[in-house]
């Protein structure tokens, strides 16, 4: 029944129907947008098997990866009020 259901005119068709229906000016930003799309999701699925192996402990991780201690930026109330609890 599908033995030969996709065939070169019938992309040729669908194709038009896009065009038809999308117009020539929408195409190429749909095109970008699905660029991105794709690249964003590739980076995420890297992430979570990177995730992955670092919980399964495979991965190799040194000390200089990522610092000890994260910076921490205090604005002059706070700092104030450290000072006042301090004394």
């Amino acid at each position: 029944m599908f033995r030969n259901g996709l065939e070169p005119w019938h992309l040729l068709v669908v194709l038009v129907v896009i065009i038809l229906l999308f117009g020539s000016k929408k195409l190429p930003e749909m095109a970008r947008g699905l660029g991105k799309s794709m690249r964003i999701l590739k980076a995420e699925t890297k992430a979570m098997r990177e995730d992955g192996a670092d919980s399964d402990g495979t991965a190799k991780s040194t000390a200089g990866d990522r610092p000890a201690v994260e910076r921490v930026n205090v604005t002059k109330a706070e700092d104030a009020v450290a000072k006042d609890n301090i004394t």
